[in-house]
């Protein structure tokens, strides 16, 4: 029977969607992700999931989640004791798929999403989570106490906070930790304007949107953020393509024009913090 309630704020419950994602591809028996944990969540919580099912943004979602992975999983190869900071961490298992016995994870969110999160992970000596909102910069105060470098993940997070939020949020991990690597997704302006569209969003409250459209992500080097990499779901690896769903697999072999029109704008990019702060 499912026992635990579900209290967020509107943007917090988009949490949500990933997290059955997760646990719908789980269940498949040969899904894009393995994810018993978010199974086990989607099971346990009392919240009507049936909105979202069977759209195709639950298996975008999962998409998204193994890209942002094979980020993280690049920089634990290269640094594999250094620190992952995973801002708004929400109901995420990255550390349960990618964790290395060496790392150390901050997982971070709003007291809210943070208080539902901790009913199902629990600290350790290298995992540690923490109440707080990014807008606010003292947690980079305990970021600083880790071991670095540092990888600073934001997976469908900066989306939902107004450009000078996103500025303001990044700034001081520029100022304070040069060298750092962050992975982040942006979103266009067409795709910010349509989201009465979109399969998932127009389920939820306007108060649920994204609000922050990047066209360019290099722009951010405006803010002292330099672009590594950037990639649409059209340049997912080819491990990833082969895990994707027939369907999936048979648009981008037959009819790459129409997913390069689905997902034009949706880049998820690694950046790393300069100093060239304008």
């Amino acid at each position: 029977m499912n026992s635990i309630q579900i209290d967020l704020g509107p943007v917090q419950e988009t949490l949500l969607i990933p997290l059955l994602g997760r646990a719908e591809e789980t269940r498949k028996n040969r899904g894009l992700i393995n994810d018993p944990k978010a199974v086990e969540i989607v099971d346990s919580l009392d919240y009507d999931f049936s909105k979202w099912k069977g759209i195709p943004s639950l298996t975008g979602a999962s998409i998204r989640t193994r890209m942002f992975d094979e980020s993280v999983d690049r920089f634990l190869t290269q640094w594999p004791r250094g620190t992952v900071i995973e801002i708004g961490a929400g109901l995420n298992t990255r550390f349960e798929r990618l964790d290395n016995g060496q790392a150390h994870w901050l997982e971070i969110d709003l007291p809210d999403a943070m208080a539902l999160r901790r009913k199902f992970f629990e600290d350790t000596d290298r995992r540690l989570q923490l109440a707080a909102s990014v807008l606010d910069s003292e947690w980079l105060d305990q970021v600083s106490e880790l071991p670095g470098p540092y990888c600073f993940v934001a997976e469908a997070v900066l989306i939902y906070l107004y450009e000078p939020e996103v500025r303001k949020a990044l700034k001081p991990i520029v100022e304070r930790f040069p060298g750092s690597v962050l992975i982040t997704d942006t979103t266009s302006t067409q795709m910010v304007e349509n989201q009465h569209k979109h399969d998932a969003m127009k389920k939820m409250k306007q108060e649920s949107w994204f609000r922050w459209s990047c066209d360019d992500p290099k722009l951010l080097s405006e803010w002292g953020w330099e672009l590594e990499k950037s990639q649409t779901f059209m340049e997912a690896s080819p491990a990833i393509r082969a895990s994707m769903p027939g369907s999936y697999r048979l648009l981008l072999a037959v009819f790459p024009w129409m997913v390069r029109r689905m997902t034009a704008g949706y880049h998820i990019n690694q950046f790393k913090a300069g100093t060239g702060l304008n």
